[in-house]
């Protein structure tokens, strides 16, 4: 599906431009946008997408939730959601 290479720990991140994120309170959730339809994330999944803006990096995205969530070992919850996010061409790296 994505055309971009799998996203490395040093990327930074930026959600594709065919969608937009939004917190949707008729939902209680984080929600992608896109002309066909929405997307309704997980808790955690709106927690990593919402940290998601051109800038920050996997491994940053990774120390980011790690400390705003202590003594829950993420890295690998992060990584596997990047990668499917990644080839749902919800999110894909560079400017």
């Amino acid at each position: 599906m994505a055309a971009d290479p799998m996203p490395r720990l040093e990327d930074a991140l930026r959600i594709s431009g065919k969608f937009r994120l939004q917190y949707e309170p008729a939902q209680a959730a984080w929600v992608l946008l896109y002309p066909e339809g929405m997307v309704k994330l997980s808790g955690s999944a709106g927690e990593i997408m919402k940290r998601i803006d051109g800038h920050s990096t996997v491994d940053g995205l990774i120390r980011d939730l790690e400390a705003a969530f202590p003594g829950a070992a993420l890295r690998q919850d992060v990584l596997d959601f990047v990668r499917e996010a990644h080839e749902r061409g919800w999110i894909t790296t560079g400017p």
